[in-house]
């Protein structure tokens, strides 16, 4: 199979169901700012010396997978047998990984400007991207119960993100940046 089919060349894509939609279509640009996130992590974990979150950000990528698979199969996602999915033990996974990050790092008592490591600075990069995918995911607008966990999955995720960021920097001994209201 070749890489390239020339459908794209009109501004079309194919769903993963075949039908033929605009690259600008709702769901698109969901499962598009999915797949920006996974790469995004994928930089992550490239940057980051640490084994245990280069073992996690391999699980979200592969969970994201799956939810970028189910985004695709849009409207028709309840016709399509043995598409993957999303549970929450996915979302208790983030949850028990941020409690344990969480543990090592000072009560957050200010706004934190990103910035001090470079592994942070693109965690926080990679969630704002997971909050566009999350608003992404609500511009498509259906409430599939499957979808409603690829929602909270990108919602956990961002803090996830978030706390990751904080960790780095306490692990690389490097100091938070904290925004002076004041100014």
């Amino acid at each position: 199979m070749k890489i390239y089919t020339r459908t794209g060349d009109q501004g079309r894509t194919s769903m993963l169901t075949g039908r033929q939609v605009m690259k600008d279509d709702p769901l698109i640009e969901a499962y598009g700012t999915v797949d920006e996130l996974i790469a995004y992590i994928g930089l992550i974990r490239d940057l980051s010396d640490d084994g245990q979150s280069d073992e996690v950000l391999y699980k979200i990528q592969d969970v994201l997978m799956k939810g970028a698979s189910l985004l695709s199969a849009g409207e028709n996602i309840d016709t399509i047998d043995g598409l993957p999915v999303i549970t929450r033990k996915d979302i208790r996974f983030l949850e028990h990984n941020i409690d344990i990050m969480e543990a090592e790092l000072p009560l957050l008592k200010h706004f934190i400007l990103p910035g001090g490591y470079v592994p942070a600075s693109h965690c926080h990069i990679a969630r704002t991207i997971c909050r566009r995918a999350e608003r992404r995911v609500v511009a498509a607008g259906f409430g599939n119960d499957r979808i409603k966990m690829v929602l909270q999955y990108l919602n956990r995720l961002s803090d996830y993100l978030f706390v990751l960021a904080r960790w780095l920097i306490k692990k690389s001994n490097n100091l938070e940046t904290y925004w002076n209201t004041d100014s």
